[in-house]
């Protein structure tokens, strides 16, 4: 079996770190499986930790007028949650495992703290994530571009 650390540095957004960043971010994870249906986290609520989808596939949703959208449907080696990194902390997004999934789950305010005592983590792992968001919110665009735009004549 493979230590967090190995699992970490396999997933694109870990790519290159060191070992010693691996092991500090591994210290504030653990393993945890969700069943189908699951949800991860949802909008509002506190952003304690982010997750690292090992296997499954976890759907990012939105609640808009008379249904739910999807706005993302992330699969393994994606990271799932951004908000632990920005305050308040509250979830922007639902996060609802689609399948079974299996993810590293990382407290976030244990990153925090070790970002705080090693700025060098803490700008890796911002680079890293700032590269997230802005996928994330080109994903939410097209959505909106689907949703506001289907229909009308161009």
């Amino acid at each position: 079996m493979r230590g967090l650390d190995e699992l970490i540095a396999a997933a694109p957004t870990f790519a290159g770190l060191s070992q010693d960043q691996l092991r500090l971010i591994a210290a504030c994870a653990v393993n945890e499986r969700f069943p189908a249906g699951a949800m991860l986290f949802r909008e509002g609520e506190a952003a304690e930790h982010f997750f690292l989808i090992r296997e499954g596939m976890v759907a990012l949703e939105v609640q808009a007028p008379g249904r739910r959208l999807v706005i993302e449907t992330l699969q393994r080696g994606e990271v799932v949650g951004w908000s632990w990194l920005f305050e308040p902390y509250r979830w922007q997004f639902d996060a609802r495992a689609r399948e079974a999934t299996a993810a590293v789950v990382f407290d976030g305010a244990c990153l925090r703290a070790k970002c705080e005592a090693d700025h060098e983590l803490g700008y890796q792992l911002m680079r890293r994530f700032a590269a997230a968001m802005t996928q994330r919110l080109q994903a939410t665009r097209l959505q909106l571009l689907d949703v506001y735009g289907h229909g009308r004549p161009g």
